[in-house]
C-alpha cells in the first residue's frame, strides 16, 4: 500500500472560503481548528492578512475555549501580540491576565503569605511534605534564565518570609518553655515534643528559602541572638530537639559555601551560641534522618569557623580536639579545618609588619 501524504494549502483555500456563505465557513473552519490543532496560528495570521472578521472571530474563539500547554501560551501570546489584536483578543488572554477590580484584590504578598501559612499549620504530614517541595520548586524559579524571561515576574518578600521566620520562632520557644516548665496544668509532654520538632521543621524550610533567595543574612543575626532558646534546648531529650540544630547546620553550610554573607562578630555568636548544641545533637542528627549529609554539615562548619580570626579558630579547634577524641563519630569530624589553623599557626606563619616592610620597600623602589 502506497502513502499518500496530503498538505492542506491555507493561503490558497481561505479565498475560497470567503465566498461561501458565513455559516458554511465559520463550520469548516472550526473543523479545521479541532482537527489540526497546530495550524490555528497560520489560519488566524491569514484571516488577519486578508480581513477576514468570521475567521479572526472563529479563531479567537477556538483559542479561547482549547487547553494550552505551557509552551502554546508562549506562542499564543506572542502571536495575538504580533497581530495587534489587544481588544478582540482580551477574551483569549484572560486565563493569563489579571483583570483590574474596583475592590480590593488580595495582593500577591497576601497570597504568597496565605499558602505559606497553609503549609505550615497543615494536619497531613505526607501533604505537607508535597505541598513544601512543590512550593519550593516553584519559588526557585527565578533563575536568571526566568528574570530575563520575565521582567515583571512577583516573587514572595523578604517581609514575609521573615514575618513567617519570627512567628516559628516564637511557636518554638513556647512549646520549649512549657516542656521544661514544672506546671502540672501544661499540655501532654508527648504531644509538645512533636510540635516542637514540627515547628524546627517549619523554620528549616523557611531558611531554605531564604538561603535560596539569598536574604538570609539578617535571620543568622537573629538566630545568633536566641541565648533563651539554646538555655531551653539543653534542657530536653536530644531526640526531640536535634531538628533544632539541623538549622545551625544550616546556617553553617550556607556561611561555608558564601551563600551567607555576614560580618565576623555575628559569625561568632552564632557559633558561641549553638555549636555545643550542635556538638551534643550531631549523633542524632545522622541517625534519625536519612536526609542528612554529615559531610556536607562537617565542610560547613569547618568553613565557617575557618573564616574567624586566628586566635578565636584556635579557641574553637583545641575545644573540638578534646571533645572529638571523647565522642568519636558522635562529633563532627572537622580535622580538615584542624589543619588549615595548624599550618596557618605554625608554619606559614602570617604578620601583618612583614607585608607592611614589604609595601613599603615596593613604594620606595618605584619612586626611583
Amino acid at each position: 500500500m502506497k502513502h499518500v501524504n496530503i498538505t492542506f494549502d491555507y493561503h490558497s483555500r481561505l479565498p475560497f472560503l470567503v465566498n461561501k456563505s458565513s455559516d458554511k465557513k465559520v463550520s469548516v473552519l472550526f473543523h479545521l481548528f479541532w482537527f489540526i490543532l497546530h495550524k490555528t496560528s497560520v489560519l488566524l495570521q491569514v484571516s488577519v492578512a486578508i480581513m477576514f472578521d468570521e475567521g479572526i472571530k472563529a479563531c479567537l474563539e477556538y483559542l479561547e475555549a482549547v487547553p494550552w500547554t505551557e509552551e502554546e501560551e508562549e506562542k499564543v501570546i506572542l502571536l495575538l501580540s504580533e497581530l495587534h489584536l489587544h481588544e478582540s483578543a482580551s477574551r483569549v488572554l484572560q486565563r493569563i491576565s489579571v483583570e483590574p477590580s474596583t475592590s480590593s484584590p488580595a495582593t500577591p504578598d497576601d497570597i504568597f503569605l496565605r499558602l505559606l501559612t497553609c503549609v505550615l499549620q497543615g494536619k497531613d504530614d505526607k501533604a505537607r511534605r508535597e505541598m513544601k517541595t512543590l512550593i519550593s520548586r516553584l519559588l526557585r524559579e527565578d533563575s536568571s534564565n526566568h528574570r530575563n524571561l520575565y521582567s515583571n515576574r512577583i516573587d514572595v518578600s523578604r517581609a514575609t518570609l521573615y514575618h513567617l521566620c519570627h512567628r516559628c520562632l516564637t511557636s518554638l520557644i513556647l512549646c520549649l518553655s512549657e516542656v521544661t516548665s514544672t506546671d502540672e496544668n501544661r499540655p501532654n509532654r508527648g504531644d509538645l515534643m512533636k510540635e516542637i520538632s514540627r515547628e524546627a521543621d517549619s523554620m528549616q524550610w523557611i531558611v531554605d528559602i531564604l538561603i535560596d533567595k539569598r536574604i538570609g543574612d539578617e535571620f543568622v543575626k537573629l538566630w545568633a541572638d536566641q541565648k533563651e532558646l539554646a538555655v531551653l534546648h539543653s534542657k530536653i531529650p536530644t531526640m526531640y530537639r536535634h531538628e533544632i540544630s539541623k538549622i545551625t547546620a544550616q546556617l553553617c553550610i550556607a556561611i561555608g559555601r558564601g551563600q551567607i554573607l555576614v560580618p565576623k562578630d555575628i559569625r561568632l555568636t552564632l557559633l558561641s551560641t549553638w555549636l555545643e548544641a550542635l556538638y551534643d545533637d550531631f549523633g542524632w542528627m545522622k541517625r534519625a534522618s536519612r536526609s542528612i549529609d554529615k559531610k556536607l554539615i562537617e565542610d560547613g562548619l569547618s568553613q565557617t569557623i575557618l573564616t574567624l580570626p586566628l586566635g578565636q579558630q584556635q579557641t574553637i579547634l583545641l575545644k573540638w580536639f578534646d571533645r572529638f577524641l571523647n565522642k568519636g563519630d558522635d562529633c563532627p569530624n572537622i580535622q580538615g579545618a584542624f589543619e588549615i589553623w595548624w599550618r596557618r599557626a605554625f608554619i606559614r606563619q602570617y604578620t601583618g609588619e612583614q607585608e607592611n616592610s614589604e609595601l613599603q620597600i615596593t613604594v620606595y623602589d618605584s619612586s626611583n
